[in-house]
């Protein structure tokens, strides 16, 4: 039996991790950068949730949400500690994708409209809903025709924001846009793009997937602008390892969906309640989203000073612990030679290489991505030197 690859092998057997420590199975130890696409943000292993999580299994494991059960008790307990305006109701799933797809669906039965209005760079997901409202064409087009209508917008143009009309029935947006290159909102484009979908009866579908739970310096990253969404979707660093996702929303918005208008086999199972349950006792514990704030603006500027002498590097931003540096070339290479180095990175969008870093990340890590990169990006110039 062979493994279907929808992913390029990195080339590299990992067998153990710790914090924001991996080790490969000949004993090399590497800083985690990568994260999973950013699931393991509270550390890999974190024993909390490892300890949440085998007092679970030896419990019970297996339980719909049509049972009630303490440790989904505890969980909800927890997550009103952290939830964000009146968004009260919570349904649990598996992936981001799916918590993407009950908010599509929440807003079409609300509203009763089929438009969508997402934005370009944009990264929802890969089902058919989330995929649709996905920019890159790349993951697009084979699939097409995919649900609509959707309109494409250009993210931070606040000009662009007067095309939103009565007949759009959700607009989904990213605080950050991760996969489409690390690309933080401005605040007067959130706080407009409130203002215009609550003037016209849309609803405002805030996609936290990526970017929220702790990561940016805020619990949630549109708290950075001062808003509320009506419809919130929550994923990776949420189950601190566990996979699970949530969809957030109101009494006003719940209360008019009814039995069978959504379901899932796993969703809201006992060993997710139980991650998110030790997850967000951790994130409160640790003070995390001070500690990703204090480390992101560090990180930052120790990047933009080591690398200023590179003509290659043409921004570094970010928002917290979500940090890309964006190239006027291929990062293709200089993350290979990261990782030959010891540092674990992802690219996004198509220049772009995205640091995920776990909260735990110290300065002496830091030190270590700047020598890593600075070989990679010198690497790559002379390569392209020589070519």
């Amino acid at each position: 039996m062979k493994m279907i690859k929808f992913y390029s092998s990195r080339n590299l057997r990992i067998v153990k991790g710790e914090g924001q420590y991996v080790w490969d199975d000949k004993g090399s130890k590497y800083l985690d950068l990568h994260a999973g696409h950013g699931v393991a943000f509270l550390g890999h292993n974190n024993k909390t949730v490892v300890e949440y999580l085998e007092r679970q299994m030896s419990q019970i494991m297996t339980l719909t949400t049509a049972f009630d059960t303490p440790i989904r008790e505890e969980m909800l307990r927890e997550l009103d500690k952290v939830k964000t305006g009146d968004l009260d109701n919570v349904f649990l799933l598996n992936s981001g994708t799916e918590a993407v797809e009950l908010a599509l669906k929440t807003a079409r039965k609300i509203t009763g409209r089929k438009k969508v209005i997402a934005f370009k760079n944009s990264f929802h997901g890969r089902t058919f809903g989330s995929l649709a409202v996905t920019w890159n064409k790349k993951y697009r087009e084979p699939f097409e025709p995919l649900p609509g209508p959707v309109e494409f917008l250009e993210f931070n143009n606040v000009e662009e924001l007067k095309k939103i009309d009565e007949s759009t029935g959700a607009v989904i947006v990213e605080p950050v846009q991760g996969e489409g290159g690390v690309i933080p909102a401005t605040e007067e484009f959130m706080k407009e793009l409130r203002r215009v979908t609550q003037e016209k009866g849309v609803l405002l579908i805030v996609d936290e997937v990526q970017a929220g739970f702790g990561r940016t310096g805020k619990v949630w990253a549109h708290q950075h602008f001062g808003i509320t969404p009506d419809i919130m979707t929550a994923g990776k660093a949420i189950g601190g390892g566990f996979p699970v996702s949530a969809t957030f929303m109101p009494d006003w918005i719940a209360e008019k969906l009814e039995e069978g208008d959504h379901g899932t086999t796993y969703g809201g199972n006992p060993m997710a309640a139980a991650a998110v349950t030790a997850s967000v006792k951790v994130l409160l514990e640790n003070n995390v989203p001070q500690q990703a704030w204090e480390k992101g603006q560090m990180f930052m500027r120790m990047l933009k000073e080591s690398l200023s002498e590179f003509k290659s590097v043409r921004e570094v931003r970010g928002l917290g612990l979500m940090i890309g540096v964006d190239l006027r070339l291929n990062p293709g290479k200089a993350i290979k030679v990261m990782q030959d180095n010891g540092v674990l990175s992802i690219k996004a969008g198509v220049t772009t290489i995205r640091f995920l870093a776990p909260f735990m990340i110290n300065r002496e890590d830091m030190e270590w991505t700047l020598n890593a990169l600075r070989k990679g990006i010198t690497e790559t110039e002379g390569k392209i030197s020589s070519s």
